[in-house]
């Protein structure tokens, strides 16, 4: 163990006395593991970035989707709605949504009446589809019984209505069966700088006590989220209950609709992996060599250091572990700093945002970036310190008389 120490104690002190040589090699070292780093790290947060963007359209992984058609349309949705309540009674499930897509509501502005796309959602449907918003909040379950029902706009709807802010509880005026006063409580932001469709989400509850039906052209979903590793065994077993004893003329479809049930999708992202692989490993590669080379061009200048130290006794073994130590401790001082500029950026919350408008459930850095960097800067301080350690090797005390 004394001899690991003193290798380590001589491999510190001649990075102190080739401060330079060091410096200018080790940025190098820094740049390359930062960007190393940094590539993974961006790699990960775009594919979860990728992920809830796919969430928001299919739920996340895994979400089952029950609909239930008749011959000529849609079915009785109070009818089907207790028919689903007492089925999936004996599932316990956590997060289910009723979703009801394609209505037209129309909405006051101050040019006049407006019919409106409108959805009429559960509390849940936000957790289920990770649903963004630009200011405001989602539907909680207590909402339904607030005297002014909640609704949620797009960002286009908002701003016809004078982009009212949310600490002075703005409004919003329904004409119709459900017509009268709901509040404002969130704004759904644009899709892109194409988006100015004016949208609004309304309270499932809040919209069926007003009315005494919904809309004939009203198709009702059902959106459970089961968790992956029940799924295979629920979605069947849900399907085969719903459908046990349904009137003639009537169907029930249960599919599930997340990303993880498209095989392309999670071919994609081992794609992804591999590209991304090769540009890591790429970067490295370049950062051992550009190392390998300074240290060489080193050694030929410490002919004289080596033989002086093989004079005075200096084994074999405590040159080749020195010259290697001095290489493994400063490429892993160089990537602790690389990798801590990267964590320090990437955790502005302004970086991430701009690079990621599409994030809801902003993660921490990824670990596995980290680890990488630091592991890529021993690495490389192993396969470059080993070369000019062979050739400290091969130093002789006569090479330092002749120097």
């Amino acid at each position: 163990m004394s001899w690991l120490v003193g290798s380590l104690a001589d491999a510190w002190a001649e990075i102190r006395v080739h401060k330079l040589r060091v410096l200018l090699s080790l940025i190098g070292i820094a740049v390359s593991v930062a960007a190393l780093t940094a590539v993974v790290a961006v790699s990960e947060l775009a594919m979860q970035s990728q992920t809830e963007e796919m969430d928001r359209y299919g739920g996340r992984e895994a979400t089952i989707a029950v609909t239930a058609m008749g011959e000529n349309g849609p079915v009785d949705a109070a009818a089907f709605d207790e028919r689903f309540t007492q089925v999936s009674e004996r599932y316990g499930f956590s997060d289910v949504a009723r979703i009801a897509e394609g209505l037209m509501l129309p909405v006051q502005a101050p040019d006049g009446l407006h019919d409106t796309s409108a959805r009429l959602l559960d509390p849940a449907y936000s957790r289920i589809h990770r649903e963004k918003l630009l200011t405001g909040r989602e539907f909680r379950a207590d909402d339904a019984e607030a005297l002014a029902p909640p609704v949620i706009v797009s960002e286009a709807l908002w701003k016809a209505l004078g982009s009212v802010p949310m600490a002075q509880h703005p409004t919003l005026t329904l004409a119709g069966p459900a017509g009268g006063t709901y509040q404002i409580v969130g704004v759904r932001p644009r899709q892109g700088t194409w988006d100015e469709e004016k949208r609004v989400d309304v309270l499932f509850d809040s919209y069926a006590s007003r009315v005494d039906r919904l809309p004939e052209d009203a198709q009702v979903r059902y959106d459970i989220w089961v968790g992956r590793k029940d799924v295979a065994a629920v979605g069947p077993a849900l399907a085969m209950d719903l459908r046990a004893g349904l009137p003639e003329g009537q169907q029930v479809i249960v599919n599930r609709t997340d990303w993880g049930a498209n095989p392309g999708y999670l071919e994609g992202q081992r794609m992804v992996e591999l590209l991304i692989g090769g540009v890591a490993a790429l970067i490295l590669g370049l950062g051992a060599l550009s190392l390998i080379n300074v240290q060489l061009v080193a050694m030929r200048q410490r002919v004289r250091e080596i033989g002086v130290r093989r004079a005075f006794g200096a084994t074999a073994g405590r040159i080749f572990t020195t010259v290697l130590l001095e290489s493994l401790v400063a490429t892993t001082v160089a990537g602790v700093i690389g990798i801590a500029i990267v964590v320090t950026a990437l955790r502005m919350p302004m970086l991430t945002e701009w690079l990621f408008p599409a994030l809801v459930d902003v993660p921490p850095f990824p670990m596995r970036a980290a680890i990488t960097g630091l592991v890529a800067a021993v690495i490389v301080g192993a396969v470059a310190g080993f070369v000019p350690a062979l050739v400290a090797l091969r130093v002789k005390v006569i090479d330092a008389i002749r120097f």
